[in-house]
């Protein structure tokens, strides 16, 4: 009897559910936090049901893997749509850098909404890339959106996975955004200059800070709740204040103000009058200006990212999405980029070669080719598999293989006489159809 890719998704779903509701009693050792991550705590069921050493359960922890170990490489703001099918269990992830200072933002929304999980978790690669990489937040599977302070300048990966036999089309951005709020008054027009690292006293030491330009005695407010730790006079920032903000390894300091307006241990809320921008210490006869510096234990660090108001929204995406989970095929002279910019690495692709697209992302489709190597390629460099290449008599009996490759399985075998549809090509590969829309590689030199 043949079941159906339906049929076995139902009776998979059965057999999953059946055996999860006798393991439900079981809770695993806590894991991010003390509590296991929705992604973990759904590879531990599949683990209970009996389903790890499966098929399909090999494949849907493999697919995990690489989702981690083989992301693209992306600048943000990002954004992509894509879709996962349930005939094959699949992960896809993408790695960016962010600087201390930002606050990811990160939204993911799914068709159907209902019925159809996706699990969105954040890791912060090892430093040696010998050890795994680190889980650092991981949003519960129902939640649209992900906030997460970057305490460390460097490269992250977001992986997204669904779970086991389910198909559905994701859109996911991730723009950053300043975690402070912004230390001058909003309703008062002000400019940033003279930023981080500026030559001062004749390039005897360097700028740690950034200066705001306001009208004088604008109010200064709070960045961020907190307890004022010092409010004192000194001869280069003049009169300032120091703000602790809760729950954090650095203090905010405020300097040349003209007047300040709280004292030592006062605690302080988002958007509270600190004091009111002057010319002191240092300043003094020079425009008004609030300087703005960050310090930690280790010393100042740079505080742009933590303030900067400009959060840059992902380009529209504009490659159709009516490819999205279908075979394409690449015209002449196609390149496949290592990430999606013309500026980035490429290699030029035969003619015809069989790709996945997998998502789209602007005027690109983030692709996987037959080797299983991913990429981008510009949506115009591509083309459909509705018009045939060409048709081919086979003149001997030819394996039909499910992958381009010796170690391939045999789907079918075409008979000497047939005549088979080439869709496109992969190496010393047709990718073909038959007479029974059957889709599968033929060797080159078998015809």
């Amino acid at each position: 009897m043949i079941c159906s890719f339906r049929s076995l998704q139902n009776i998979f779903n059965l057999l999953f559910l059946c055996v999860l509701a006798s393991s439900c009693g079981t809770p695993g050792p806590a894991g991010l936090f003390g509590k296991k991550s929705p992604h973990e705590q759904y590879g531990d069921r599949i683990t209970a049901a009996g389903l790890k050493e499966t098929g399909l359960g090999r494949l849907w922890f493999e697919a995990a893997r690489q989702g981690l170990t083989n992301p693209v490489n992306v600048n943000i703001p990002y954004s992509e749509t894509g879709y996962f099918s349930a005939e094959k269990p699949s992960a896809t992830g993408v790695r960016f850098n962010a600087k201390r200072g930002q606050k990811l933002i990160i939204n993911l929304t799914k068709k159907p909404t209902e019925g159809f999980i996706i699990f969105l978790d954040l890791w912060q690669p090892s430093g040696n890339g010998n050890s795994d990489p680190k889980l650092l937040a991981s949003p519960d599977s129902t939640a649209a959106t992900l906030e997460f302070e970057v305490n460390e300048d460097g490269s992250y990966i977001l992986r997204l996975q669904p779970e086991l036999l389910k198909s559905g089309e994701y859109t996911l951005s991730v723009s950053a955004g300043p975690s402070l709020a912004f230390p001058v008054n909003p309703k008062v027009k002000s400019r940033m200059a003279s930023f981080w690292g500026a030559n001062r006293d004749a390039g005897a030491r360097r700028h740690e800070g950034i200066d705001i330009f306001a009208p004088h005695r604008t109010p200064v407010i709070a960045a961020a709740n907190g307890r004022v730790t010092r409010v004192n006079e000194n001869t280069l920032g003049g009169k300032v204040v120091w703000l602790r903000p809760s729950g954090k390894d650095y203090t905010l300091y405020y300097a040349h103000l003209d007047e300040q307006l709280v004292q030592d241990g006062t605690e302080v809320k988002v958007g509270d009058t600190l004091g009111l921008i002057g010319n002191t210490g240092n300043a003094r006869g020079g425009p008004s200006h609030l300087h703005f510096g960050i310090y930690t234990g280790y010393g100042a660090v740079d505080p742009l990212e933590f303030i900067n108001p400009v959060i840059k929204k992902p380009e529209k995406t504009t490659a159709p999405l009516s490819h999205l989970g279908k075979m394409v095929r690449t015209n002449k002279g196609a390149k496949i980029y290592s990430a999606p910019t013309s500026s980035s690495g490429s290699i030029t692709a035969d003619a015809n070669t069989l790709l996945y697209a997998k998502a789209a992302t602007a005027a690109w489709y983030k692709v996987i080719l037959p080797g299983g190597q991913q990429g981008f390629v510009n949506s115009s460099s591509i083309s459909t598999l509705n018009n045939p290449l060409r048709s081919l008599k086979v003149p001997s009996n030819q394996p039909l293989l499910d992958a381009p490759g010796v170690d391939a399985a045999n789907k079918t075998v075409i008979t000497a006489g047939n005549t088979v549809k080439v869709l496109a090509i992969y190496k010393d590969y047709y990718f073909v159809s038959n007479a029974y829309d059957t889709e599968g590689w033929l060797l080159k030199n078998g015809l």
